[in-house]
């Protein structure tokens, strides 16, 4: 029994209904190219490079990958110039979150592109749907990094099937594994999205610090919180708990500027010094006290036991998706009475 090939699939030009999330700073050319390769979709986080690294971020992709990725920007921030070099570099799926799609949603579909976007609800992926999105993420409250919604995953990603109908939607929060996908094809979704399993990846510009405490956390070892707010206040996020989160706790989660050790230099990365309670991730370059940074991560983190290629990863995920599939018991029919 092979993994389905979901229409999401055929559309996106993908073999396996998997989506390596872009996950900040740790989305490198190296890594969504190996997922797209493997026969999964590879995604770049755009949000934040200037315009003229973000070319080079999607010619580096497509110099190692002549399969379909995509580009994740964040509407936090005005995204109109790098949304035009997007469409302009000829990259067809973009992805959009934490903001409304529909002022971007005609140029996008005006250059012939596919545009997904994040949702936390139901009524908000109606809104989406409206505006012209061609898929939708639900992204449960379990999911690391940052994340709107307060709704867990298994009662979402239905939810929103319900009221987008016919548009695709993809499950994200919570899914570690290829049980996590069966369940998520189950649900409803025509693909999962994981972010934190592919943080832990040969290919992930993720410190090594940074992977081996996902690797060793438990599903009680992520915080949701604002903490990490200088550079995105106000934006709710979950992390793995921390010297930096234990001695908030202690202190009785106070507010800036009385949080401890305020304005703090812990690390540095290229010259540039992180202070404490940075929303910057900790990559290959940082230095310093990797630990106390943010170290964005999802419930699932419980179930990642390793750091491997992003093409086993993806062969593994599809595998696992493939046994937990084939061993749900069915009800069986009833014969007629005789």
């Amino acid at each position: 029994m092979p993994l389905p090939q979901t229409a999401l699939c055929r559309r996106l030009g993908i073999d396996y209904p998997i989506v390596q999330a872009p996950i900040g700073s740790a989305a490198i050319p190296e890594l969504a190219a190996a997922v797209a390769n493997a026969g999964g979709l590879g995604m770049l986080a755009g949000s934040w490079l200037q315009p003229d690294h973000l070319v080079e971020a999607i010619a580096a992709t497509r110099a190692l990958t002549r399969r379909p990725f995509g580009v994740n920007l964040v509407l936090e921030w005005d995204q109109a110039e790098r949304l035009d070099v997007v469409l302009k570099e000829g990259v067809k799926i973009v992805s959009l979150t934490w903001g409304d799609p529909a002022p971007l949603a005609p140029r996008i579909k005006g250059a012939g592109g596919f545009l997904i976007h994040t949702v936390s609800s139901a009524a908000e992926a109606r809104a989406v749907k409206k505006a012209g999105a061609d898929a939708v993420v639900a992204q449960g409250w379990e999911a690391g990094g940052h994340v709107r919604g307060e709704v867990a995953t298994s009662v979402l990603v239905p939810a929103v099937c319900d009221a987008v109908g016919d548009l695709p939607v993809i499950a994200a929060g919570g899914i570690g594994d290829g049980r996590g996908i069966a369940a998520a094809l189950v649900l409803g979704a025509q693909a999962a999205w994981l972010g934190t399993r592919f943080l832990a990846t040969a290919e992930a510009n993720a410190h090594s610090v940074y992977q081996a405490r996902i690797v060793a956390a438990d599903e009680t070892d992520t915080v949701h919180s604002e903490l990490f707010d200088l550079g995105w206040p106000a934006a709710p996020h979950r992390t793995l708990a921390n010297s930096t989160t234990r001695r908030w706790e202690h202190a009785g989660r106070p507010g800036p500027p009385q949080r401890p050790g305020e304005g703090e230099v812990v690390a540095e990365r290229k010259g540039e010094r992180i202070v404490r309670y940075s929303d910057t991730i900790p990559t290959t370059e940082t230095t310093g006290d990797v630990e106390a940074l943010a170290l964005y991560a999802g419930q699932s983190a419980a179930l990642v036991a390793d750091v491997v290629p992003a093409a086993v990863l993806v062969e593994r995920l599809a595998e696992e998706a493939v046994r937990a599939l084939s061993s749900v018991p069915l009800p069986r029919s009833k014969g007629p009475s005789s």
